[in-house]
Protein backbone atom coordinates (compact mmCIF):
# COMPACT_ATOMS: atom_id res chain seq x y z
CA UNK A 1 0.00 0.00 0.00
CA UNK A 2 0.75 3.45 -0.80
CA UNK A 3 0.70 5.80 2.26
CA UNK A 4 0.55 8.67 0.36
CA UNK A 5 3.33 10.92 2.26
CA UNK A 6 6.16 10.66 0.01
CA UNK A 7 8.17 13.75 0.43
CA UNK A 8 6.30 14.82 3.25
CA UNK A 9 8.90 16.55 6.67
CA UNK A 10 8.45 14.56 10.00
CA UNK A 11 10.11 15.09 13.28
CA UNK A 12 10.53 12.22 14.87
CA UNK A 13 11.33 12.44 18.96
CA UNK A 14 14.08 9.96 20.90
CA UNK A 15 14.41 8.19 17.53
CA UNK A 16 18.01 6.70 18.33
CA UNK A 17 16.61 3.48 19.24
CA UNK A 18 13.80 1.54 20.41
CA UNK A 19 9.90 2.59 19.22
CA UNK A 20 11.33 6.36 18.44
CA UNK A 21 13.64 4.65 15.46
CA UNK A 22 11.29 2.46 14.65
CA UNK A 23 8.69 4.65 13.82
CA UNK A 24 11.46 7.17 11.85
CA UNK A 25 12.87 3.89 9.59
CA UNK A 26 9.13 3.25 8.64
CA UNK A 27 8.34 6.66 7.92
CA UNK A 28 11.85 7.07 5.73
CA UNK A 29 10.48 3.92 4.18
CA UNK A 30 7.65 5.50 2.73
CA UNK A 31 9.74 8.63 1.18
CA UNK A 32 9.20 10.68 4.51
CA UNK A 33 12.16 13.45 5.02
CA UNK A 34 12.44 12.42 8.67
CA UNK A 35 14.36 14.96 11.45
CA UNK A 36 15.36 12.31 14.53
CA UNK A 37 15.77 13.61 17.27
CA UNK A 38 17.63 12.47 20.99
CA UNK A 39 20.27 13.32 23.82
CA UNK A 40 22.72 10.75 22.55
CA UNK A 41 24.80 12.45 19.67
CA UNK A 42 26.34 9.24 18.68
CA UNK A 43 23.66 6.71 18.61
CA UNK A 44 21.70 9.80 16.45
CA UNK A 45 23.55 10.02 13.99
CA UNK A 46 24.59 5.83 13.70
CA UNK A 47 20.65 5.77 13.23
CA UNK A 48 20.61 8.44 10.99
CA UNK A 49 23.18 6.74 8.72
CA UNK A 50 21.32 3.27 8.85
CA UNK A 51 17.54 4.74 7.70
CA UNK A 52 20.08 6.75 5.03
CA UNK A 53 21.36 3.79 3.87
CA UNK A 54 18.18 1.60 3.88
CA UNK A 55 16.15 4.15 2.20
CA UNK A 56 17.80 6.88 0.53
CA UNK A 57 15.96 9.27 2.14
CA UNK A 58 16.90 12.32 3.86
CA UNK A 59 17.76 12.12 7.31
CA UNK A 60 18.92 15.19 9.44
CA UNK A 61 19.79 14.30 13.50
CA UNK A 62 19.60 16.60 15.61
CA UNK A 63 20.96 15.76 19.22
CA UNK A 64 19.57 17.43 22.45
CA UNK A 65 16.90 16.78 25.34
CA UNK A 66 13.56 17.24 23.47
CA UNK A 67 12.36 17.79 27.32
CA UNK A 68 13.84 21.31 27.19
CA UNK A 69 12.63 24.17 25.35
CA UNK A 70 16.70 24.32 23.78
CA UNK A 71 15.74 20.71 22.47
CA UNK A 72 12.84 21.46 21.24
CA UNK A 73 13.76 24.76 19.45
CA UNK A 74 16.92 22.75 17.86
CA UNK A 75 14.41 20.25 16.46
CA UNK A 76 11.84 22.82 15.48
CA UNK A 77 14.99 24.93 13.59
CA UNK A 78 15.89 21.91 11.67
CA UNK A 79 12.18 21.21 10.65
CA UNK A 80 10.37 24.56 11.58
CA UNK A 81 7.41 22.83 9.31
CA UNK A 82 6.85 19.62 9.70
CA UNK A 83 3.88 17.73 8.32
CA UNK A 84 3.99 14.68 10.80
CA UNK A 85 5.13 15.36 14.43
CA UNK A 86 5.80 11.45 16.30
CA UNK A 87 5.57 12.60 19.88
CA UNK A 88 8.04 10.71 22.34
CA UNK A 89 10.35 10.46 25.16
CA UNK A 90 12.06 8.38 28.03
CA UNK A 91 9.31 7.10 30.82
CA UNK A 92 9.94 8.23 34.90
CA UNK A 93 11.74 5.62 36.63
CA UNK A 94 9.57 3.09 38.41
CA UNK A 95 8.67 3.09 42.54
CA UNK A 96 6.42 4.01 45.08
CA UNK A 97 4.90 7.32 45.36
CA UNK A 98 5.42 7.84 48.56
CA UNK A 99 9.60 7.99 47.74
CA UNK A 100 9.01 10.96 44.78
CA UNK A 101 8.50 14.41 45.59
CA UNK A 102 7.41 18.00 44.04
CA UNK A 103 10.47 17.93 41.13
CA UNK A 104 9.86 14.25 40.68
CA UNK A 105 6.60 14.79 39.19
CA UNK A 106 7.46 18.13 37.43
CA UNK A 107 10.14 16.12 35.71
CA UNK A 108 7.38 13.49 34.74
CA UNK A 109 4.89 16.01 33.50
CA UNK A 110 7.44 17.98 31.37
CA UNK A 111 8.79 15.16 29.78
CA UNK A 112 5.33 12.72 28.82
CA UNK A 113 2.46 15.38 28.85
CA UNK A 114 4.41 19.08 28.76
CA UNK A 115 6.49 18.66 25.87
CA UNK A 116 4.22 17.08 23.93
CA UNK A 117 1.81 19.64 24.11
CA UNK A 118 4.52 22.15 23.24
CA UNK A 119 5.98 20.54 20.18
CA UNK A 120 2.11 20.11 18.90
CA UNK A 121 1.09 23.73 19.75
CA UNK A 122 4.71 24.59 17.51
CA UNK A 123 3.35 22.77 14.46
CA UNK A 124 -0.23 22.19 14.64
CA UNK A 125 -1.42 26.05 13.09
CA UNK A 126 1.04 25.20 9.75
CA UNK A 127 -0.26 22.26 9.17
CA UNK A 128 -3.98 23.61 9.51
CA UNK A 129 -2.82 26.06 6.84
CA UNK A 130 -1.62 23.50 4.29
CA UNK A 131 -4.83 21.58 5.27
CA UNK A 132 -2.12 18.33 6.26
CA UNK A 133 -1.49 17.55 9.37
CA UNK A 134 -0.41 13.91 11.20
CA UNK A 135 0.89 13.74 15.04
CA UNK A 136 1.03 10.63 16.94
CA UNK A 137 1.67 10.54 20.82
CA UNK A 138 3.72 7.60 21.81
CA UNK A 139 1.88 6.80 25.54
CA UNK A 140 1.78 3.65 27.01
CA UNK A 141 -0.76 0.95 27.74
CA UNK A 142 -0.71 1.94 30.76
CA UNK A 143 -2.70 4.48 30.14
CA UNK A 144 -5.68 1.89 29.88
CA UNK A 145 -4.43 -0.43 32.44
CA UNK A 146 -2.14 1.62 35.34
CA UNK A 147 0.96 -0.16 35.90
CA UNK A 148 1.13 0.31 40.02
CA UNK A 149 4.85 0.65 40.23
CA UNK A 150 4.80 3.42 37.67
CA UNK A 151 2.56 5.83 39.17
CA UNK A 152 4.24 8.80 37.41
CA UNK A 153 3.85 7.56 34.02
CA UNK A 154 0.44 6.68 34.57
CA UNK A 155 -0.03 10.31 35.64
CA UNK A 156 1.92 11.95 33.55
CA UNK A 157 0.22 10.30 30.74
CA UNK A 158 -3.07 10.13 31.20
CA UNK A 159 -2.94 13.99 31.17
CA UNK A 160 -1.65 14.22 27.65
CA UNK A 161 -4.28 11.68 26.84
CA UNK A 162 -7.27 13.83 27.88
CA UNK A 163 -5.46 17.16 26.50
CA UNK A 164 -5.75 15.16 22.86
CA UNK A 165 -8.76 13.77 23.01
CA UNK A 166 -10.03 17.70 23.44
CA UNK A 167 -7.88 19.30 20.64
CA UNK A 168 -7.64 16.20 18.19
CA UNK A 169 -11.53 17.00 17.69
CA UNK A 170 -11.29 20.47 17.31
CA UNK A 171 -8.47 20.14 14.34
CA UNK A 172 -9.68 17.28 12.46
CA UNK A 173 -11.98 19.28 10.28
CA UNK A 174 -8.77 20.88 9.03
CA UNK A 175 -7.44 17.06 7.79
CA UNK A 176 -4.81 17.41 10.54
CA UNK A 177 -5.24 14.60 12.74
CA UNK A 178 -3.78 13.60 16.21
CA UNK A 179 -3.68 9.67 17.64
CA UNK A 180 -1.71 7.81 20.43
CA UNK A 181 -0.32 4.78 20.07
CA UNK A 182 -0.08 2.84 23.40
CA UNK A 183 2.71 0.28 24.05
CA UNK A 184 2.78 -2.95 25.79
CA UNK A 185 5.83 -4.92 26.22
CA UNK A 186 8.37 -4.34 22.98
CA UNK A 187 12.00 -4.98 23.08
CA UNK A 188 13.35 -1.64 23.79
CA UNK A 189 15.91 -0.54 26.49
CA UNK A 190 13.13 0.79 28.62
CA UNK A 191 11.54 -3.04 29.36
CA UNK A 192 14.58 -4.24 30.33
CA UNK A 193 15.45 -1.23 32.67
CA UNK A 194 11.73 -2.23 34.15
CA UNK A 195 12.68 -6.42 33.93
CA UNK A 196 16.15 -5.57 35.65
CA UNK A 197 14.13 -3.94 38.74
CA UNK A 198 12.08 -6.55 38.79
CA UNK A 199 15.11 -8.55 38.68
CA UNK A 200 16.84 -6.96 41.85
CA UNK A 201 13.92 -7.52 43.49
CA UNK A 202 13.52 -11.19 42.83
CA UNK A 203 17.24 -12.21 42.73
CA UNK A 204 16.35 -13.86 39.51
CA UNK A 205 18.34 -13.06 35.85
CA UNK A 206 16.89 -9.90 34.27
CA UNK A 207 16.91 -12.27 30.69
CA UNK A 208 14.12 -15.23 32.50
CA UNK A 209 11.89 -12.41 33.59
CA UNK A 210 11.63 -11.42 30.30
CA UNK A 211 11.22 -14.24 29.03
CA UNK A 212 8.69 -15.15 31.48
CA UNK A 213 6.99 -11.90 30.42
CA UNK A 214 6.74 -12.94 26.85
CA UNK A 215 5.62 -16.46 27.81
CA UNK A 216 2.39 -14.67 29.74
CA UNK A 217 1.52 -12.67 26.74
CA UNK A 218 -1.29 -13.56 24.74
CA UNK A 219 1.26 -13.60 21.39
CA UNK A 220 3.71 -15.58 23.18
CA UNK A 221 6.59 -12.84 22.38
CA UNK A 222 7.40 -9.26 23.05
CA UNK A 223 6.75 -6.86 20.77
CA UNK A 224 9.29 -5.70 18.05
CA UNK A 225 9.74 -1.62 16.92
CA UNK A 226 9.81 -1.88 13.96
CA UNK A 227 6.05 -3.43 13.43
CA UNK A 228 5.00 -0.61 15.84
CA UNK A 229 6.93 1.64 13.26
CA UNK A 230 4.45 0.13 10.67
CA UNK A 231 1.53 0.63 12.67
CA UNK A 232 2.75 4.71 13.65
CA UNK A 233 3.72 5.44 9.85
CA UNK A 234 0.13 4.03 8.37
CA UNK A 235 -1.39 6.49 11.54
CA UNK A 236 0.82 8.98 9.58
CA UNK A 237 -0.58 7.99 6.18
CA UNK A 238 -2.90 10.28 3.50
CA UNK A 239 -5.21 7.06 4.56
CA UNK A 240 -5.67 7.81 8.09
CA UNK A 241 -7.84 11.22 8.18
CA UNK A 242 -11.13 9.76 9.74
CA UNK A 243 -9.16 7.96 12.45
CA UNK A 244 -9.08 10.85 15.01
CA UNK A 245 -8.29 11.19 18.65
CA UNK A 246 -8.13 7.24 18.84
CA UNK A 247 -5.74 5.42 21.30
CA UNK A 248 -4.35 3.07 19.83
CA UNK A 249 -2.98 -0.43 21.68
CA UNK A 250 -0.76 -2.85 20.58
CA UNK A 251 0.29 -5.09 23.34
CA UNK A 252 -0.28 -8.32 21.80
CA UNK A 253 -3.25 -8.54 23.72
CA UNK A 254 -2.24 -8.31 27.01
CA UNK A 255 -4.95 -6.03 27.77
CA UNK A 256 -7.86 -8.28 28.56
CA UNK A 257 -11.36 -6.59 27.36
CA UNK A 258 -14.20 -6.90 25.28
CA UNK A 259 -14.38 -3.19 24.17
CA UNK A 260 -10.47 -2.76 23.68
Amino acid sequence: MDLGIAGKRAIVCAASRGLGRGCAMALAREGVAVTITARGAEALERTAEEIRVATGVSVTAVAGDITTEAGRAAALAACPEPDILVNNAGGPPPGDFRQWGREDWIKALDANMLTPIALIRAVIDPMIARRFGRIVNITSASVKSPIPTLGMSNGARAGLTGFVAGLARQVARHNVVINNILPGPFLTDRLRSTAEEAARAAGRPVDEVIAERARANPAGRVGDPAEFGFACAFLCSAHAGFIVGQNLLIDGGGFNSSMG
